[in-house]
């Protein structure tokens, strides 16, 4: 059957990453976004259709998506685009699929779960490697023991970042560090909390982050204690600790941060093909009850983290037309635990050697 879908944000890094990977599998999205200019010569290179809309109003968004079955939004920072296109698709009765790695998207977008339910459709945030394989290997160490009360998660990832990336990762930013316990957002100082982590390639050291398995990891496993740690040099937590309440503060600057956006968009394009192709992304959870009497640990290697969202993503919209889930659901539950591995070369192991 074929599907037919939208990859709104089709210009960025990883929405020309998508792109590509669906026409090899066979797809034919409309590409859309908000430049012409950009847009038309992707479009004839990839042999696709396209369209030009902005996403100031929610009706015209509604209108150009009417007939789709799903949505990909690829267009970040998610925390000023994703509520028109949310919007559009309960409207329309059409999947809303995204790469957001944003907590508080996340969190606008789960209270939304009874409107999908009603209008029959799924609403699912970060079906890239934000965040599938860590939801998926979240789900998958809770499964392994009654009552999880914790769960932590470790990530390793080796390639350089995108603008859109960054500027995601900067929205955030003045807002600190944040972790969940028993059932609430907790702040945290930005570099606090570090730990030693067993990755399968040996040990590195991790620092709580605020990525968005602080939400998804909440709703896929209902462990009501949730910390992501990201894999950093030791020296760049103490330096994280020293420099994160200026760097907070020069954000909150609208000046400061166009500026800061301008820079990204020179200097920051993303991993080259020999990097998406050569490099490996790591991955490690932790299920913890209450007593602390019973853990259950897993981890994953995967391919470097853009390439894997573009293959998974392209997964997700063929899983989400085929199964047809409804409701605001995370990537476990919306696909199951095993998600995560219907990418090629991607390994989960139960123990290390």
């Amino acid at each position: 059957m074929a599907i037919r879908w939208m990859i709104y944000g089709a210009t960025g890094y990883t929405g020309q990453l998508v792109a590509e990977e669906a026409v090899k599998r066979g797809h034919e999205p409309i590409l859309a976004g908000r430049n012409r200019e950009t847009l038309a010569p992707i479009a004839k290179r990839l042999g696709l259709k396209y369209m030009v809309f902005d996403l100031s109003d929610v009706k015209t968004v509604a209108e150009a998506i009417g007939d789709l079955d799903v949505v990909f939004h690829a267009a970040g920072p998610f925390s000023k685009t994703s509520e028109p296109m949310v919007k559009a698709c309960l409207a329309t009765g059409t999947h809303y699929l995204d790469i957001t790695g944003e907590y508080g998207v996340m969190e606008a977008v789960y209270s939304l779960h009874d409107a999908a339910l009603a209008n029959k459709i799924a609403l699912v945030c970060g079906v890239g490697f934000d965040i599938v394989p860590s939801d998926c290997l979240a789900a998958y160490v809770a499964q392994k023991i009654n009552a999880t009360h914790t769960i932590e998660i470790g990530i390793h990832a080796l390639s350089s970042i995108s603008t859109g990336t960054l500027k995601s990762v900067m929205e955030m930013a003045p807002d600190g560090g944040h972790v969940r316990r028993n059932g609430d957002l907790v702040s945290l100082p930005i570099g606090a909390g570090g730990k030693r982590i067993r990755f399968s390639y040996g040990e590195g050291y991790g620092i709580p982050v605020p990525f968005a398995d602080i939400s998804a990891a909440y709703r896929s496993t209902r462990a009501p204690n949730i910390t992501t740690y990201l894999r950093v040099p030791p020296g760049l937590a103490t330096a994280a600790r020293i420099t994160a309440p200026l760097t907070q503060m020069a954000l909150r600057n609208p000046g400061v941060k166009n500026a800061a956006f301008n820079f990204l968009e020179r200097y920051f394009p993303g991993p080259n093909t020999d990097e998406r192709e050569s490099q490996h992304c790591y991955l490690w959870a932790r299920a913890i009850n209450r007593e602390g009497t019973a853990t259950a640990d897993a981890w994953m290697e995967t391919r470097e983290a853009y390439s894997y969202t573009a293959e998974i993503g392209v997964r997700a919209v063929e899983r989400v037309v085929e199964w047809h889930p409804v409701g605001a659901l995370t990537p476990a539950q919306a696909f199951g635990a095993d998600f995560a591995l219907d990418v090629p070369g991607t390994l989960r192991l139960d123990k290390l050697g």
